[in-house]
């Protein structure tokens, strides 16, 4: 599943956002994906439930190292800055969070160099070069350069913040307005769009996250449901086997691939196979963003 995190200055509308994404109140939550394909996909497979792909969001109530550090395992950033009040500005605001990861990340990087440096007097060589290593990367924040700058591979230990991919949300005129979103987030969908001039200008926002988090959608379907997934840009088939079941993937056999417009336009998979579009692939095809796959398992 996607892992986003939000951050944002006090008063920027940081929590707004959470609300507008999850429609609920709190600091972490889930945010289904809007996908144009899923519903024509389930209408050729007859599909009796349809299930969009979901991320996981979580909200930090505050900048500090300590709290951001609860977001080192997510996929990428949501800053949002403020352009309602008129009292902020959205380039100072920005300026503002970017620093404050960078602070956190040499926090992160102090503390592990720390235990290192105790654990290398050990004797150990590769705890000796790790803690050179560290060294030279605490050396790059002190000069405020963030770590998507570092010339050299980052130790594989570390879960640094300012090499995730960072989308900026202007709260405001200017950007989104996130007090509309998060009101209509609490209504029925079909309420929503009758007062929305398209689609939600949230929608814009999660594709530009999966755009900067290297993240595709692959769909299964079925009469009983078809379903979106996501997957990161590169996977293979039997990691998407596995985001599935895991039964999937240690049984896997061969996977059955279809483009879902060619399943669309082919109205049947028996026009489908009758066309020639569907292809048997193993283990270490790529997938691609809109494959329709049904992997076939010993298990």
């Amino acid at each position: 599943m996607l892992e986003i995190g939000i951050v944002g200055l006090p008063g920027s509308g940081r929590s707004t956002l959470f609300a507008a994404l999850t429609g609920a109140h709190g600091t972490i939550g889930t945010a289904e994906i809007p996908d144009e394909r899923l519903a024509p996909i389930a209408e050729v497979e007859g599909s009796a439930k349809l299930t969009p792909a979901v991320l996981r969001v979580e909200d930090v109530a505050g900048t500090g190292p300590a709290l951001l550090g609860n977001l080192r395992r997510t996929d990428a950033l949501l800053a949002v800055v403020d352009g309602f009040s008129g009292t902020g500005d959205p380039a100072t605001d920005r300026a503002s969070l970017e620093l404050e990861l960078l602070v956190a990340d040499r926090d992160h990087v102090e503390r592990r160099l720390e235990r290192v440096r105790t654990q290398a007097k050990s004797g150990d060589p590769k705890l000796k070069e790790e803690v050179a290593a560290l060294e030279r990367v605490l050396a790059h924040l002190d000069g405020e350069q963030p770590l998507s700058d570092y010339p050299a591979a980052l130790p594989a230990e570390l879960e640094p913040l300012t090499t995730k991919p960072l989308i900026v949300i202007e709260n405001g005129p200017g950007g989104v307005d996130l007090k509309l979103e998060a009101e209509l987030a609490e209504l029925p969908a079909h309420e929503a769009a009758e007062f929305r001039d398209g689609p939600s200008a949230l929608e814009s926002v999660l594709r530009e996250v999966f755009e900067a988090a290297a993240v595709i959608t692959f769909f299964t379907a079925s009469e009983k449901e078809a379903r979106a997934w996501t997957l990161g840009r590169g996977a293979t088939a039997v990691e998407a086997a596995a985001a599935v079941h895991s039964d999937l993937a240690r049984g896997f056999v061969r996977c059955e691939v279809i483009r879902w417009n060619d399943l669309v336009e082919s109205g049947s998979r028996a026009e489908v196979a009758r066309r020639g579009l569907q292809r048997v692939e193993g283990k270490t095809y790529v997938v691609e963003d809109g494959d329709v796959l049904n992997v076939r398992s010993s298990l």
